[in-house]
């Protein structure tokens, strides 16, 4: 017995029956045997359908067809008995008809608590708190249904019924009305032959308004492919086909209206707000879409509270504490209409004015929710809303209902008419403004309107097909597709939702204190992300009537020039401003770090943009430049007067004396020496940078290789005055010229080798100066430098000795000396340019060499030079060969 129990649970009696096997042992069958159906109904069609006309396809035979389709199984011969446990539930609605549609809205909002004892069976729900919203959703399908029976082109000749329960807001008594619509309500005997397996009692229910008690009866009617269309349920949790692959709705799914509203939020620039949403699927699901795109967009979430209509007064208190604490200035309502309604009152009491509200489609076009803020804390709300919608005939309808139902009488207040007055239910209601003849919810009215002439379309299509294909009610819906008469097209997509499209909907108080719902943008999901929000040029009023577009930040706005730096232990919104270190910029708002400059720019003052560092080197312009250029031609100019002197004065023995080849080599060397120091002036070239280096010591090495023939000479001179010598021989003009030659052709070799290895070449100095480029020829190879300026020092040492040495022979005059002394400058100038050079930064190490040059230049002419000049121009008389030649004592310095 125990397990053809569990095998009746398997049937889709859906509510809690008890099976009741026979002597046999009986078995319970599953539903569904639709091949055996689908056969016969194909034959039966051909039979019918080419008797019938265009006008009127379903005669007598469309009951008995109907009949057939909505058989679910074939029973055996061997059935189980059930009979219902339970109290019947009856629908508040009920017309019958041909086929049976079913409702579930919440005609009440509320019930009373109870305490189940579990000792006795529960009384059933009361319901309290009436919601002439939703009996107004029950109407727009009622007129849908009553619509689509006086048609003549959609199910013709068929009439559908209905069955309409209140759910009272509860999930509970929402899963026990739809397992009420799907069973039926027939209290059968013990005795009774009825077997487990019966076709459903409706093919669809529409409803319900919530998202919480939709996901509830979805779960349970799901398995069973009974479709459900919800008109305002719209959490996105409710799009997953796996969870629940019934439903549908006619209402765009949360998951768009989340980030829609994070979009207008951040159109706006408020990144730093507050949130409260309903504590049900709604809400929670709903702001956890919000919240992640919020933080993709850079929105920080200050606070974020539930609220349930039920919650006790100490949690209200809390929210309105968390409200009145906060920084943030807009608060993003996701919030249901019924638990608006409790909020706006409990605000009404704080007088909690001076917050930017951003609402959801919940409440934020509800005219009911306008007329209970009489503080005027929503004013200025912005939200998303259904796009507008208008039925023709839809109002008529509803107001003919109440005038039908009004079968009342009541009486008006004595103070105020001091008469009485009898309903007769044939009054004009059509200037009454209560909630229950709201027409502010006709959006609303035609997303139930559309769901139910799915419904319709769907049986059309299965009833109007000839030939084999999908019997499944759901299959149909779900790839319906057609116009209403308003021109609105109506198709549900693969997650059984709409196109996402809605209204930004702006509260702006009239002169008479009534809230005027402006329409002042729109969202369209299906455009590309750029164009989805689309405000329009109309004028939007804000919080306290302002004018203002309201500030709502934790920091203020990073100018350009600085970025920002996170506050510890506080959301990314909340920085201080920190400015751009040297040599970095930022160049827009809120910047989060710095750019660093290219190497050859640099920050300006503000650090808002990088300029041209100034390119530094040693020019001709600047007055540096100028005077060593001045000084370089000034030495050039007298090394040319001195070797005009000594060419004018060739013939006199002072000329003569110590080869005068070797002078004019000396001089012409001096020359280019001076010269050389050109060359290291102006901008850096690839090819000034190898000239410089090659030329100045090159040049350098011709002089002194002529200033050691000199010298050399004068020691050979006095070799050659002992008796027996024959030293000059051996170093006679010819021999000078030689080494010349050969002291300068190593140079060259040096620097040749220095070229073609690593030659210099132009560079830009990056590291001397921050807000500066050092324009300088690098040494390439380094080796190759100092071996050029050792081979000179070298020479120069060599020079230095001998001339030492001979400083001393007996001679009136003795050019040993001068040497000596040319050499000694030479020596102390270069010895001091070593590390001057190295600590000189940028151009004034250019300008340490070009001094070097011209002073070991200037003294190699001087000292050597201008004492010939003094005797040549100055004291002839000495001009001679017996008083050069004459001996003298010597004198020590």
């Amino acid at each position: 017995m125990e397990g053809r129990v569990s095998d009746c649970l398997l049937s889709p009696c859906l509510t809690r029956l008890s099976c009741q096997a026979k002597r046999e042992g009986p078995k319970c069958y599953s539903p569904g045997r639709y091949e055996d159906f689908s056969d016969f109904l194909t034959k039966f069609r051909y039979k019918t359908l080419d008797n019938m006309s265009s006008t009127q396809k379903w005669p007598e035979q469309g009951w008995a067809l109907l009949q057939l389709l909505l058989v679910a199984s074939f029973s055996q011969a061997e059935e189980p008995v059930c009979r219902q446990r339970g109290d019947p539930e009856n629908p508040q609605l009920f017309k019958n008809g041909d086929i049976m549609l079913g409702g579930i809205f919440s005609f009440h909002t509320s019930w009373n608590d109870r305490q189940d004892t579990y000792r006795q069976k529960p009384l059933p729900l009361e319901c309290t708190s009436l919601n002439f919203r939703d009996f107004q959703f029950a109407q727009a399908m009622l007129y849908a249904i009553e619509e689509i029976n006086n048609s003549t082109e959609l199910l013709p000749g068929i009439s559908l019924g209905y069955k309409i329960y209140d759910a009272c807001g509860s999930i509970a008594r929402g899963v026990r009305v739809a397992l009420a619509l799907i069973n039926g309500n027939e209290v059968l005997s013990a005795l009774s032959e009825t077997p487990c397996t019966r076709p459903a009692q409706v093919q669809a229910i529409m409803g319900e308004s919530s998202s919480s008690p939709c996901m509830a009866i979805s779960t349970v009617i799901g398995p069973f492919h009974i479709p459900m269309i919800s008109h305002f349920a719209t959490c996105a949790c409710l799009s997953d086909k796996t969870k629940y692959p019934s439903f549908l709705r006619t209402i765009p799914s949360d998951y768009y209206q989340s980030r829609a509203l994070a979009q207008l939020v951040k159109h706006f620039g408020w990144t730093w707000v507050g949130v409260i949403r309903t504590n049900d699927d709604y809400g929670n699901n709903g702001m956890a879409i919000f919240t992640e795109t919020a933080q993709h967009l850079g929105i920080c979430l200050e606070y974020s509270v539930s609220f349930f209509r039920t919650d006790s007064p100490d949690k209200i208190q809390k929210i309105i504490d968390i409200f009145k604490a906060s920084t943030s200035k807009v608060i993003v309502a996701f919030l249901s209409h019924v638990d608006m309604d409790v909020l706006i009152q409990e605000l009404s009491n704080h007088n909690l004015t001076g917050y930017q509200w951003v609402g959801s489609e919940g409440w934020i076009s509800d005219s009911q929710i306008a007329a209970m803020d009489r503080h005027h804390i929503l004013d200025g709300a912005i939200g998303l809303s259904i796009p507008k919608a208008h039925v023709s005939g839809m109002i008529e309808f509803i107001l003919d209902f109440w005038e039908t139902l009004f079968s009342c009488k009541f009486k008006q207040s004595k103070s105020s008419a001091g008469n009485q007055r009898e309903c007769t239910g044939h009054e004009d209601l059509t200037g009454l403004q209560n909630s229950f003849i709201d027409m502010s919810l006709m959006p609303i009215f035609y997303n139930v309107y559309r769901g139910v002439y799915a419904v319709a379309h769907a049986l059309h299509n299965i009833l109007s097909c000839n030939k084999i294909c999908n019997n499944k009610i759901l299959h149909h819906i779900k790839n319906i597709k057609f116009i209403t008469k308003e021109g609105d097209e109506v198709y549900f997509d693969e997650n059984g939702d709409p196109a996402a499209k809605y209204e930004i909907i702006n509260w702006q108080p009239t002169e008479h204190g009534i809230v005027d719902f402006v329409t002042v943008g729109l969202y369209d999901a299906s455009l590309p992300a750029d164009k989805q929000l689309n405000l329009q040029n109309k004028s939007l009023i804000w919080a306290q009537n302002s004018q203002q577009v309201p500030l709502s930040v934790c920091s203020e706005k990073c100018p350009p020039g600085t970025r920002k730096v996170l506050q510890k232990g506080k959301p990314v919104c909340c920085y201080d401003c920190s400015r751009c270190a040297e040599g970095e910029i930022s160049n827009i708002t809120d910047s989060i770090t710095c750019v660093r400059c290219h190497p050859e720019f640099w920050s300006n003052e503000r650090r808002d943009a990088c300029v041209k560092k100034e390119a530094e080197f040693l020019s001709y312009e600047e007055i540096m430049g100028a005077l060593l250029t001045a000084a370089s031609l000034f030495g050039t100019c007298i090394t040319a007067v001195v070797a005009f002197i000594f060419f004018r004065y060739r013939k006199t023995p002072i000329v003569r004396a110590n080869n005068s080849e070797l002078s004019f080599l000396l001089l012409f060397s001096l020359t280019l020496c001076f010269l050389c120091s050109l060359t290291f002036i102006g901008r850096p070239s690839e090819w000034s940078c190898m000239l410089r280096h090659t030329a100045f010591g090159i040049t350098f090495v011709l002089c002194i290789s002529c200033v050691l023939g000199k010298t050399i000479v004068v020691l050979m001179a006095f070799k050659a005055t002992l008796p027996g010598s024959n030293v000059m021989k051996w170093f006679g003009p010819a021999q000078q010229k030689l080494s010349v030659l050969g002291f300068t052709l190593i140079q060259v070799i040096i620097c040749i080798l220095w070229l073609t290895i690593s030659p210099p070449f132009p560079f830009k100095n990056f590291k001397e100066f921050k807000d500066k480029i050092i324009l300088e020829c690098a040494l390439g190879s380094a080796v190759g430098f100092w071996a050029v300026l050792g081979y000179i020092g070298l020479l120069a040492m060599l020079c230095f000795i001998l001339a030492f040495l001979a400083r001393k022979l007996p001679d009136n005059f003795n050019e040993a000396k001068f040497i000596t002394f040319s050499m000694l400058i030479f020596c102390a100038v270069w010895i001091t340019f070593i590390p001057a050079y190295v600590s000189s930064p940028g151009k004034f190490s250019v300008a340490v060499e070009i001094f070097a040059i011209l002073a070991s230049s200037f003294g190699l002419l001087f000292c050597i030079f201008i004492p010939k000049c003094y005797i040549i121009l100055l004291k002839p008389e000495k001009n001679t060969k017996s008083n050069i030649m004459g001996k003298a004592a010597p004198k020590s310095f």
